[in-house]
């Protein structure tokens, strides 16, 4: 039986912010996925993705940050949206525990959304893994200015999903900055995608886009829930 979207109403502070909860019966784990800078947590992108770990047997709550709420176009300071990264943890947990769910609750976010939860997780923010979907290493032609430093303190199971023309991470950049972070790191390469994983001269719909990238990150995550996981590997995504 599919999965069914719950809306929820998650507060922070002063502000609230809405999120899409959805639960397959008896899931494996919970996937809080977090949208990028330009698009809200209903692109078509983020709706494929979590569709997708729905269909794995992976529960997914899907949210906004509060900018994107309150219709700003310009992203949220860090700590805004790490509190909002943390607020939106705490409402899968709530949701995994109202059903009885004791799998792990991993954080997933494309690009800035990606970010923001490896700083709250550097902060602090509890969380079984991290799933990066077009981690933004660096702005386009400026690799010299590295969004890197928080990532090396980090213990949690890391998967990099990343493609190969993605002009916010120079390929041999992000492989160098992989295998210093250590074993708990994983890059994986989806050959030809840019920084939305488009592939020139093949046209996709964004949900089925996103969707293609499901089955990379519900294995990742079923191989650390066993208690083991890949070492560093650079290889290409389905």
């Amino acid at each position: 039986m599919p999965a069914s979207d719950e809306q929820l109403t998650v507060a922070v502070g002063d502000a609230s912010f809405s999120a899409v909860y959805a639960r397959p019966a008896e899931p494996t784990a919970t996937v809080v996925v977090a949208h990028g800078a330009g698009a809200g947590m209903g692109h078509p992108f983020l709706h494929g993705f979590t569709d997708a770990l729905n269909s794995l047997g992976v529960a997914t709550l899907r949210f906004n940050f509060p900018y994107r709420e309150a219709g700003r176009k310009f992203p949220d300071r860090p700590p805004m949206a790490i509190a909002a990264w943390r607020a939106a943890m705490a409402a899968a947990r709530a949701q995994a525990d109202a059903h009885g769910d004791r799998g792990p609750v991993w954080a997933a976010g494309k690009s800035f959304g990606g970010r923001m939860a490896s700083m709250a997780a550097a902060e602090g923010m509890d969380v079984a893994g991290l799933v990066y979907l077009g981690y933004p290493l660096h702005a386009p032609g400026k690799p010299e200015k590295l969004r890197d430093e928080h990532l090396y303190g980090l213990g949690t199971p890391m998967l990099f999903l990343q493609g190969t023309r993605d002009t916010f991470a120079t390929p041999g950049i992000l492989e160098d900055v992989v295998s210093r972070i250590g074993p708990n790191a994983v890059l994986q390469w989806a050959e030809g995608g840019d920084h939305s994983f488009a592939v020139a001269g093949k046209k996709r719909p964004a949900g089925e886009v996103g969707a293609s990238l499901a089955a990379p990150v519900a294995a990742f995550i079923a191989a650390h829930s066993q208690g083991g996981g890949p070492s560093l590997t650079c290889r290409s995504a389905s």
